[in-house]
């Protein structure tokens, strides 16, 4: 058994959730998932022997756009001075 880490665009809500959920599942070898709507994440399990490009596609075909996890991603930001420093934030600043 296989576990991918998906960072996944797009999702606002339940019914987002529930969209990503089941075009996961659809895909062939997909025992779990797992939908994390406040990180933008999902955790997918199963017998994923073809790799990741099916999962991606899937979620791509219901216009979630959606990238591997990786492990720059896993590392939380560091606080300075109260704001928040880290990769996607404007100019380091979490308040733009």
């Amino acid at each position: 058994m296989n576990t991918v880490k998906l960072n996944i665009q797009g999702m606002r809500c339940g019914a987002c959730v529930k969209h990503v959920t089941e075009a996961l599942m659809s895909v062939p070898g997909v025992s779990q998932v797992d939908v994390d709507l406040a990180n933008g994440r999902a955790r997918v399990q199963g017998d994923l022997q073809v790799g990741c490009e099916p999962l991606i596609a899937a979620l791509a075909g219901k216009d979630y756009p959606a990238t591997v996890v990786s492990d720059v991603d896993l590392v939380a930001p560091s606080k300075v001075a109260g704001c928040q420093t880290g990769a996607g934030l404007k100019k380091g600043c979490c308040c733009g």
